[in-house]
């Protein structure tokens, strides 16, 4: 069934609702604020006999919120055309206007072009604003986990009876970008969009793709130490997807496709990738929290999060504050948040990992603090009330909202 977008003035009164596509995931105003964008997501039901069409609403309120209009941006004039092969199409007898997945959205300063992460197929739209129709799919590609500055913790334990330890190192894997949060910015007249790559697998009664590497099959001729990379302190526990690497349809993978790259990267309008970050949020959380890397949102367990998709970095804005561009970045299951100057997108600085989140506490307990950010809301100073940008961040798992001040670095 479609959804609906309800408005409320600041009040709480309501204004108007309107029908917008089939499961409504997220929503964004425009800059100029004459639009209201909604990612219908289209997920399938659990036995995967219904899967309707991804989508995304326009909602022109030019005219007052009353007075919304709704044209909604499907997929169906890429159902044959020739794909980028790092987008995946592989939802059972799904045509691709039905198996796109719109996430989230973010728009040109603007407001004529919109980007639109299409998380579990590994793409980003572009949504062209004056004309309502998508004109682009982006395959994002595929990170190589075996090279040193993409390194990653690939395990949760050394066996069964040993606890993980902090090891990240270069693993024969390839990272499935699957980015969730996107923002733009805006550099030298030119549009970069930022994507947050927490990655997803889709997992239901009809339908799953998620397996472990031990229990696949390698090619002896790429994985001649399979049996060594199967065992649990290698990259035995770590969950791959089963509808990529097996290129010759026989019984053996050849190449492994993790999900998500635990990382944040910058695009160019076009798609190109300027720069990733690489090994850095892990690097990053197990400097600040060795015994508590790769903690879960809900247990306290030191690389519990190892064999998945590790820190999941899920939602990203952006904010111009003391003459310099910035990056927030949530990490959903270790939390907190880390801040990048993006002054230059091809080469961001590092500036600080915030986490209020209290690892001495359970989890189900209000002194836990913070956990699971979810979305990220920059607030410039020229809106603040504390006359200093703000940054807010909602935290799913304790239900919680925290505001950060941001001061100036003295």
């Amino acid at each position: 069934d479609n959804g609906k977008a309800v408005f409320f003035d600041t009040n709480g009164n309501y204004l108007n609702a309107v029908t917008v596509g089939a499961l409504p995931d997220m929503l964004t105003f425009t800059p100029d604020g004459k639009k209201v964008l909604v990612a219908n997501e289209g997920e399938p039901s659990n036995d995967y006999t219904i899967d309707p069409e991804g989508s995304v609403s326009i909602i022109d309120i030019d005219f007052g919120v009353q007075n919304a209009h709704v044209t909604t941006a499907n997929f169906r004039a890429f159902n044959n055309a020739s794909l980028n092969p790092s987008i995946r199409i592989f939802g059972p007898n799904a045509t691709v206007a039905q198996d796109l997945e719109p996430e989230y959205i973010a728009v040109s300063d603007d407001s004529r072009r919109a980007w639109v992460t299409l998380q579990e197929n590994n793409a980003v739209g572009v949504l062209n604003l004056r004309t309502g129709e998508f004109t682009r799919l982006i395959g994002l590609g595929f990170k190589d986990h075996s090279l040193h500055r993409n390194a990653i913790d690939s395990s949760d334990r050394i066996s069964s009876s040993t606890p993980g330890v902090i090891e990240i190192l270069p693993r024969p894997v390839f990272g499935m970008y699957q980015p969730d949060g996107i923002a733009t910015i805006n550099h030298l007249g030119e549009t970069f969009f930022i994507t947050a790559n927490e990655g997803d697998a889709r997992d239901y009664a009809g339908f799953t793709e998620e397996v472990r590497i031990n229990s696949l099959l390698l090619d002896p001729a790429v994985f001649p130490d399979a049996t060594f990379l199967k065992t649990d302190a290698q990259i035995g526990r770590l969950n791959v997807t089963k509808t990529l690497g097996n290129f010759d349809g026989d019984a053996e993978y050849e190449a492994l496709f993790a999900f998500g790259a635990r990382s944040f990267s910058i695009w160019t309008g076009r798609g190109e990738q300027v720069y990733d970050s690489g090994d850095d949020i892990e690097q990053i959380t197990a400097h600040t929290y060795p015994l508590f890397f790769n903690a879960g949102n809900t247990n306290n367990t030191r690389d519990d999060r190892s064999d998945n998709k590790g820190p999941e970095p899920e939602g990203v804005t952006t904010g111009f504050a003391y003459g310099r561009n910035y990056a927030f970045i949530g990490l959903e299951r270790i939390g907190g948040v880390l801040v990048y100057d993006i002054g230059n997108p091809e080469s961001p600085t590092f500036v600080q990992y915030i986490n209020n989140r209290n690892f001495m506490a359970a989890t189900n307990t209000a002194a836990a603090g913070d956990l699971g950010p979810e979305g990220l809301h920059f607030i410039s100073r020229r809106d603040s009330p504390t006359d200093n940008p703000l940054l807010v961040a909602a935290n799913e798992v304790s239900g919680t909202t925290t505001i950060y001040e941001i001061a100036r670095d003295r």
